[in-house]
């Protein structure tokens, strides 16, 4: 099929996060302001200099069974946790190509070929491949798990999605550290756009909390110390902000042209508009901190898309909770946009979830569709202290009503590498 440039909508939401096993009750704690922070109580966190992270509030052994979980690493069951969520709240109940598998009487069945699957990881199965490395020296090459590989492979969440569903059309994993998600959303935005496809799954997860990432990032000095109040340790624009919180889950959402969701008699969350993307070429782990490449990105998003600044309502924004980090994305925003930040309700959601790294554009991408399906902004908890230099509309403590009309929401997400992803997305 030749390039259409379609219009693309959200007809499925999935997550499974620190705030909830599913999407309702992580909408429910982001709205309510909650943190999902907690002290690791794991006997390796001890000599760890970071003792706090924000762990999934469901087991994923809880909900896959046993046999199946065995051969999948943390990241992937996250991942298919999400997903089965995602394509279900779509209204699909069964696989690509089988009987039953369209709701809807005018589309009783979606073409495998026409459906794809996209699904990041900034770290892919680290745990995996760390406690592999630990059986081998400890007890041995036989014992090591026959699964390791196709467990610890960063294709592994996408791939077992891809089977979940069915997807023919092209099953995919960017990795460009914590913007992974929102770059495997963007580009599932532009698969159907370009009409390679009609439905996408596509999303974000990561499994890292694990002692040899935690204590690599501690060592760099990126991560939180905070390790006497975990609740209030990720703390976006506050002035004694000393790093982010690392979280772990997924997001996930089910994408589709406009044509195909009508055919069927979908319900659509939000339109996707599209994405902008740039890179620093400043530092392998430092922002660029005038905010020039995020100002590139916004620019190409407005380039590539028909979203007015005017629109913009809200803004999911990066805000790790890192110094230079949550400062540069604001100075980008006035670039591009100037007085019309002052209109654009800006949430840091990673005050509450932590953050996901890769997961991070999966999750905040839910964030992001469900504010404006339900018109709420959700807030950035734990500022005591407002930085001067956080010149924006930041939505504080309490969640805020979005106006009326039509409205549109950015999610934000930049990774180590200067990786900068943009995503729009537009109410109905």
């Amino acid at each position: 099929m030749n390039a259409t440039n379609r219009t693309v909508v959200v007809t499925g939401i999935g997550a499974t996060t620190p705030l909830g096993g599913d999407t309702a009750s992580t909408w429910e704690n982001l709205v309510a302001g909650r943190s999902g922070v907690s002290l690791l109580k794991q006997d390796w966190a001890v000599d760890l200099p970071v003792k706090i992270a924000a762990q999934i509030a469901v087991e994923p052994g809880e909900i896959i069974p046993r046999p199946q979980a065995r051969k999948l690493d943390r990241s992937a069951q996250f991942a298919l946790i999400a997903a089965r969520e995602a394509w279900a709240d779509a209204g699909f109940t069964a696989k690509a190509g089988e009987p039953g598998a369209s709701a809807a009487d005018g589309d009783p069945e979606i073409d495998p070929d026409r459906l794809g699957a996209v699904i990041a990881s900034g770290i892919g199965g680290v745990t995996t491949l760390l406690d592999q490395y630990d059986v081998l020296k400890e007890k041995g090459v036989r014992r090591v798990s026959p699964h390791t590989v196709p467990m610890l492979m960063p294709n592994s969440p996408s791939a077992n999605v891809g089977l979940e569903v069915g997807a023919r059309a092209g099953v995919h994993t960017p990795v460009s550290a914590c913007a992974s998600g929102a770059e495997a959303i963007g580009y599932a935005i532009e698969m159907i756009r370009s009409g390679r496809a009609d439905v996408v799954v596509a999303g974000g997860t990561e499994a890292a909390i694990h002692p040899l990432p935690i204590a690599a990032f501690g060592n760099m000095m990126a991560m939180s110390k905070n390790n006497d109040d975990p609740e209030g340790a990720s703390r976006p624009y506050d002035t004694a902000r000393d790093g982010f919180v690392l979280g772990e889950g997924a997001g996930v959402v089910v994408l589709e042209s406009a044509e195909h969701a009508t055919r069927r008699g979908a319900r659509v969350y939000a339109e996707a508009l599209g994405q902008g993307v740039s890179a620093d070429s400043h530092h392998i782990t430092q922002p660029e901190p005038s905010g020039k490449g995020i100002a590139h990105a916004l620019q190409n998003l407005l380039a590539n898309t028909d979203l007015k600044p005017s629109e913009i309502a809200h803004v999911n924004a990066h805000a790790t909770s890192t110094p230079q980090g949550d400062v540069a994305e604001i100075k980008a925003l006035r670039k591009v946009f100037g007085d019309d930040v002052d209109h654009m309700a800006l949430s840091g959601t990673k005050s509450m979830t932590g953050h996901l790294l890769g997961g991070a554009g999966g999750i905040e991408t839910v964030a992001s569709v469900l504010a404006l399906y339900h018109r709420i902004a959700p807030p950035t908890i734990n500022i005591e202290n407002l930085d001067p230099e956080a010149d924006a509309d930041v939505v504080r403590d309490t969640a805020r009503q979005l106006p009326s009309g039509t409205i549109a929401a950015l999610n934000d997400s930049f990774g180590f590498g200067g990786h900068n992803v943009v995503l729009a997305f537009r109410s109905i």
